[in-house]
């Protein structure tokens, strides 16, 4: 069973388990960022997130880059951060939606691939 680690800002929580069952029903294995789940620090929260990210079983990573306030494909410095270390662990990266203009260069000379909101795509990749 493929293993997808969901990244992204918490402004998008619901979004996070709407994701999550959709995937589940697909057939992949999903992780839900802990800190949506339990209260914790932001810090302990990065740190258990980055573990999950760097287990060895993960296959990719899909974050959750949706409209915040006029702001489209958003991304902020946590998923961004998240994104750089799946891509440097060598994981498949997902945007659920289009590029983030302002980290386009990184995004695109990384090869993350934006799914511009079809969920599907994913299968493409990884099956």
């Amino acid at each position: 069973m493929k293993k997808i680690v969901l990244s992204g800002s918490k402004r998008f929580i619901p979004k996070f388990f709407e994701l999550e069952e959709k995937l589940k029903a697909k057939g992949y294995e999903v992780i839900v960022p802990q800190e949506f789940i339990v209260e914790m620090t932001k810090r302990d929260g990065s740190l258990l997130h980055f573990k999950q990210i760097d287990k060895d079983d993960v296959d990719a990573v899909l974050t959750v880059n949706e409209q915040k306030e006029d702001t489209p494909n958003y991304i902020g410095a946590n998923g961004f951060a998240e994104i750089a270390f799946a891509f440097y662990k060598g994981r498949k990266v997902f945007l659920l939606n289009d590029i983030y203009p302002p980290y386009e260069e990184e995004l695109v000379g990384w090869g993350i691939v934006p799914l511009k909101g079809d969920v599907d795509k994913i299968d493409e990749y990884l099956n």
